[in-house]
C-alpha cells in the first residue's frame, strides 16, 4: 500500500507548515534565516517557500517572505482540512483488518 508515499507527503506538508509558522511569527524573513530557525536545509526551505507562494500563503518581498494578508482565514481553512483528514484516516484505520482477521 502507499503508506510510505503518504508518510513522505505528510513530512513535506509538516515542513511547509513549520516554515509558514516562522514566516508568520518573524516575517519578513529570508531563506538563510528560515533555515537557521527551523533546522531545515536551505534547498528544502526554498522549495517549501515556492509551494507556500503557489498556495498564496506567503508573499515574496525584497526583504524576505511575509504572510499573505488574509493568513488568519487561510490558517483556519488549513486547520479545518487537517481535522477532516484526521477523521478520514481514523475511519480508514477502522477498516484495516486485524492480524487475527488476516490469518
Amino acid at each position: 500500500m502507499g503508506i510510505e508515499r503518504l508518510a513522505n507527503q505528510v513530512e513535506k506538508e509538516s515542513r511547509d507548515l513549520a516554515i509558514l509558522e516562522v514566516v508568520i511569527e518573524q516575517g519578513p524573513i529570508g531563506i538563510v534565516r528560515l533555515s537557521e530557525e527551523t533546522g531545515i536545509p536551505e534547498h528544502k526551505v526554498r522549495y517549501s517557500l515556492r509551494m507556500l507562494e503557489d498556495d498564496e500563503l506567503v508573499d515574496p518581498t525584497p526583504q524576505g517572505a511575509v504572510p499573505a494578508d488574509d493568513i488568519g482565514q487561510r490558517v483556519a481553512a488549513i486547520n479545518e482540512g487537517i481535522a477532516g483528514l484526521v477523521e478520514r484516516l481514523e475511519d480508514l484505520a477502522d477498516l484495516v483488518p486485524t492480524a487475527e482477521t488476516a490469518e
